[in-house]
């Protein structure tokens, strides 16, 4: 009898990041009767900011956040996909991505994960207390004003807050260290962040996506969120007391709902583990469109592949979440990925944090927010 194999993976712990990994570990030993996987789970919090070399030190599977690939690369603790997958499987899902999802694991001339999970922020409304998605702005500082509208500023979504609406007003946040922060776009996206934070309950500097779409889903008074990340499962019935609603996001600017700070999750290979051609398959296995169409979205899963964002099962599932916000994550904008960056992501969002409090000027803000950009990248 040949000896099981068993390899061990971390994901996060909403149900979105481990439900469907564990029921497609369990389908992937019909496939390999003698392979285990084993999945353990931090806080989404943890997941944000957790370095990868860390995990790879003792996890064969791991599923990641597209910022960390320029630490991975300098780091050296995850293995390329494209070592030991099918050039023709990667091809294809590549040409299967939602938006950027496939394209913002490739760094430096290698596929480091595949995206298994595709969101960035989009609009959550309840159905029950709200007629329909606001598509403007301005119509949700007021919607804010008469206390209807929640908004997660816990870090570092105040600053995804931050990239999404200066990406949607026309000039976004720089990428490299040549580029430059409009001085008039980053005064106009603080105001308008401002006049959001000043508008919803102080409790909101404390939430999370999740804190935020709990507290949506089972009040009585919030009728939306206007920028969180997409958590499908909110979408399905019975999940929470009541039904969210996700569609585009408000547009701030005059080009409509682009500009939305991208998230989503992909699934990576360690470096070190004993079995890369196994993981590998594993990897390429749960990221193509049968598997996403099928078992990991019937298991609390938020697919990366378009495939199943077009399936209509999917969809019914959780009333159109895929449709109804396919066009803010087509349109989405990738977030820096350089080693460094993930510092700057946390001390960003406490500078903005101490402007949105009164502890700093707006232009003080700014000036800060670019000069630790620049630092942020290697000598």
């Amino acid at each position: 009898m040949a000896e099981t194999r068993t390899l061990r993976g971390m994901t996060w712990s909403d149900p979105r990041g481990y439900d469907p990994l564990v029921a497609a570990s369990a389908a992937f030993r019909d496939r390999h009767p003698h392979v285990r996987i084993d999945w353990d789970k931090r806080s989404l919090q943890r997941f944000e900011s957790t370095p990868v070399d860390e995990l790879a030190a003792t996890y064969d599977l791991m599923i990641i956040d597209h910022p960390h690939v320029g630490e991975v690369v300098a780091q050296n603790c995850l293995l390329p996909i494209d070592r030991h997958g099918d050039p023709a499987l990667l091809e294809q899902l590549a040409s299967e991505t939602v938006g950027k999802s496939f394209h913002s694991y490739f760094y430096g001339g290698h596929q480091w994960a595949l995206p298994v999970d595709a969101a960035c922020q989009v609009q959550a409304i309840r159905p029950d207390l709200c007629d329909a998605p606001l598509t403007d702005l301005s119509a949700v500082i007021a919607e804010a004003r008469a206390g209807r509208v929640l908004l997660p500023l816990r870090p570092p979504h105040v600053l995804m807050c931050f990239f999404t609406l200066m990406a949607n007003l026309g000039t976004p946040f720089p990428v490299s260290r040549d580029g430059a922060l409009d001085p008039a776009n980053g005064r106009r996206t603080m105001e308008a962040l401002q006049a959001l934070s000043d508008a919803v309950d102080p409790a909101c500097h404390g939430m999370d996506p999740i804190a935020a779409l709990d507290a949506l889903a089972d009040g009585s008074r919030a009728a939306m969120i206007p920028f969180t990340y997409l958590y499908a499962p909110y979408a399905q019935a019975g999940y929470r007391p009541n039904r969210l609603s996700y569609h585009d996001i408000p547009a701030a600017g005059l080009s409509g709902p682009l500009g939305s700070a991208l998230g989503g999750t992909g699934l990576a290979v360690s470096a070190r583990t004993a079995h890369p051609e196994l993981c590998t398959e594993f990897a390429l296995w749960v990221a193509s469109a049968g598997m996403q169409s099928g078992l990991y979205t019937a298991n609390n899963g938020q697919p990366g592949n378009a495939l199943a964002w077009a399936d209509a099962t999917v969809n019914a599932r959780t009333g159109n979440a895929y449709h109804q916000t396919r066009m803010s994550h087509e349109a989405a904008w990738l977030r820096p990925r350089h080693a460094g960056y993930m510092g700057f992501q946390e001390e960003a969002s406490h500078i903005l944090l101490d402007a949105l409090t009164g502890k700093a000027t707006h232009d003080s803000a700014l000036s800060a927010l670019h000069a630790r950009f620049l630092e942020s990248f290697p000598a």
